[in-house]
This record gives C-alpha cells, structure tokens and sequence, in this order.
C-alpha cells in the first residue's frame, strides 16, 4: 500500500473527502515527525511506539575498493511494533 491508496482507505473508512484525508494524514506524519526532532516518542497504544535511536560511529567498507571508511554517528527514526499490531499481522 502506498501513501494514494492509504488517503483513499481512511477516506472511505472515516467518510471523508479525499482531500480532507490527505490533510489528516499529512498532520500526522508532521507531528510525528516534529515530535521526533524534540527527541520524544510517540506512542499509540494498541499500533506501537516511534522513537529515536542513537547510531555509534563505525568503521565501514567501501564495496568498490574495499577501504577502510568512517561513518559517523547518527540518529535515525525507530519504530516498535504495539501488541495490537502484531496480533493484526499474526
């Protein structure tokens, strides 16, 4: 399922407009997001938890040459499935 065929699931399940749909879904992606820049979580119980993680530095390859590179650290977005998610899916 892609972002479209998301817009139109909410809009037919919440009778709403397709336009309204992809306003609500936008509002939730950017506060998810703008929450996860402060460094908070998100959780939405019964789906899971979206949270930020820290990277260490590392020391990598380059597949072409095989050299050494280093790789910064780095935080990335994490998220951990909820109970209710995973007894959806199982």
């Amino acid at each position: 399922m892609n972002k479209s065929e998301l817009i139109d699931a909410i809009a037919s399940t919440a009778s709403l407009s397709k336009a309204d749909a992809t306003k609500a879904l936008d509002a939730v992606i950017s506060s998810v997001g703008e929450a996860l820049k402060k460094g908070d979580t998100v959780t939405l119980v019964g789906f899971g938890t979206f949270s930020v993680k820290e990277r260490a530095a590392r020391t990598g390859r380059n597949p072409k040459t095989g050299a050494a590179i280093q790789i910064a650290a780095s935080k990335v977005p994490g998220f951990k499935a909820g109970k209710g998610l995973k007894d959806i899916v199982a």
